[in-house]
């Protein structure tokens, strides 16, 4: 039978439960042990995929379909666990179930209450990841203890705990020591308070992970353990990272995290085999060598916006032995400024996903530089629509060419509605979500890039390439070199007359990895290398012979 181990989370919010929840499974799985990973989100929304990017950061599909939080992509960075749409739970589709069935007549006549019929539904949630070939169920719990709106996943983890088993169960809080500048101290009374709330509820945390910026000594470390009611072994200090978050794992570790889960849960763990993550972390701190990719979007302000863009550059550079620099570059400066202005010197460009017309014609222009100036350019989701968008205008001459989504009656609409979508009303989960396949066509950079003919990628969109245009297209250069033959769509275009210029309709950032970076984003960071490189040979013979 599987285990369990729920992660809360006190003080406030953004601590990094995601990330330390996803380092616990890693450590596990690197001692043998098979884990699912889960998250329970207590907002409303039936999932995020309605929400603002400003609000809530990237949507993560998954592959069967489901729109998430985004640190199921911590998951699946971390660990092999099968994330689906068992993976996470909101507030809204909790409750949403419990209606149906109520309408269902399910309850037979009974008044419906968040004891017992919510929290059992919760319970159910749970359950749900609990397959017969794994050892340990994580579940994260979003939110912040003491809020009102996560009062019903902790009083469904306290009756978990109850009705498998406390030698079952394990609780791992994660809370924030602050540090007083002004004072020059550590203060344990917000985590005390945490705690406190915690154990109202009915629940003793068997870990205090304690997130913090400076040094914890052993007195206070005692102290929380005195008043927290934890073993001392049990309270672990884990400190802000400075170079990367692939030290997580590593730092939990020296602390013998895993070892103190493996006791408490008696599970059947073999030694731990960290040596390829531990040699991947100083292969990020030996680095030196640089180069400045420019991700051109309207949602920059905020860095949970295109995490996994983020981090698939980052592994990508971890391949190259080359650090990539992030350069933010808001697509409304662009329209104002021009191109030239924000991405002159830049050693590469990237157009991320996103919807509505806000930014589009700095995304156009964006791409039209690189195009013009011979720079890597690779484009996500909507940027493949735009890099058709202004091939049609600037190179094909069609001047009017523009997309349905933003110019509904446009006289040359080179992206269009999906005719699977026409009709559809409703907003959420409505979209086409999940993997579907797609086949290359040899000789071209995108075969080169996997190394095999059918490939499978994740989506989130509801417009495509229009095919009446692919032949014009086509006879200007454009190649469509790869398409999910099922339905004769676009998938992959590429211009061969340029150093590196390609656009892909799915989402690659959900399926790369800090040890088996994506090849598509292996591929541009190595084109932008090479870029980086001769400017910087130019730059030492300009310097030799001036």
């Amino acid at each position: 039978m599987a285990r369990y181990i729920f992660v809360t989370g006190g003080v406030v919010s953004s601590l990094g439960k995601g990330l330390t929840a996803a380092s616990i499974g890693l450590l596990l799985e690197r001692r043998g042990l098979k884990v699912g990973m889960q998250k329970l989100d207590p907002y409303i929304n039936v999932d995020p995929g309605t929400m603002s990017p400003y609000q809530h950061g990237e949507v993560y599909v998954t592959s069967d379909g489901a729109e998430t939080d985004l640190d199921l992509g911590h998951y699946e960075r971390f660990t092999h666990s099968p994330i689906t749409k068992n993976s996470n739970f909101t507030t809204g589709r909790i409750y949403l179930s419990v209606i149906e069935k109520e309408r269902r007549g399910e309850y037979l006549g009974s008044t419906v209450q968040v004891v017992p019929h919510i929290t059992n539904e919760i319970k159910s949630a749970i359950l749900k990841m609990a397959t017969h070939d794994l050892d340990v169920v994580i579940t994260e719990v979003g939110g912040t203890v003491g809020d009102i709106e996560s009062l019903p996943f902790l009083e469904a983890i306290r009756q978990f705990a109850l009705e498998q088993g406390r030698d079952k169960v394990m609780f791992i809080h994660l809370t924030l020591v602050p540090y007083i500048r002004a004072a020059g101290e550590l203060k344990t009374k917000p985590s005390q308070h945490s705690v406190a709330h915690l154990r109202q509820i009915g629940i003793q945390p068997d870990v205090l992970v304690c997130r913090t910026e400076v040094e914890m000594d052993d007195d206070m470390l005692g102290k929380l353990s005195l008043f927290c009611n934890v073993p001392r072994e049990a309270v672990i200090e884990e400190r802000d990272v400075r170079t990367t978050i692939y030290e997580v794992p590593l730092m939990l570790q020296e602390h013998g995290l895993d070892e103190i889960v493996v006791r408490r849960l008696q599970l059947p763990a073999g030694d731990l085999h960290l040596d390829d993550w531990r040699e991947m972390v100083q292969t990020i701190k030996a680095v030196d060598e640089e180069l400045t990719i420019a991700v051109c979007g309207k949602y920059i302000q905020l860095n949970d916006s295109y995490k996994s863009i983020y981090e698939s550059l980052a592994h990508a550079g971890i391949s190259q032995r080359v650090k990539v620099k992030l350069k933010k570059v808001d697509a409304e400066a662009v329209e104002r400024d021009g191109a030239r202005a924000h991405l002159a010197g830049v050693d590469g460009i990237l157009i991320p996903g996103g919807f509505g017309h806000r930014g589009i014609q700095g995304k156009i222009e964006a791409i039209r530089f690189a195009r013009e100036e011979g720079i890597p350019l690779f484009g996500i989701c909507l940027g493949l629509q735009m890099l058709v968008i202004e091939f049609a205008r600037n190179v094909c001459g069609l001047a009017p060419a523009n997309s349905t989504e933003f110019e509904p009656e446009c006289p040359v609409p080179v992206i269009d509605l999906m005719d699977e979508q026409k009709g559809v009303a409703n907003k959420g989960g409505t979209m086409r979500l999940g993997a579907y396949p797609c086949t290359l066509k040899e000789g071209t950079l995108a075969h080169s890039l996997y190394g095999e003919a059918r490939i499978s990628e994740r989506h989130r969109h509801r417009f495509e390439v229009n095919n009446r245009y692919r032949q014009l297209l086509s006879a200007k250069g454009l190649v469509f070199s790869g398409m999910y033959v099922e339905k004769d769509l676009v998938e992959i275009v590429e211009y061969p007359d340029h150093p590196w210029f390609l656009a892909v309709q799915f989402h690659p950032e959900f399926q790369s990895r800090p040890l088996t970076p994506h090849p598509i984003f292996k591929g541009f960071v190595r084109a932008a290398q090479q870029r980086a490189r001769a400017a910087k040979s130019r730059a030492s013979v300009a310097g030799e012979r001036s």
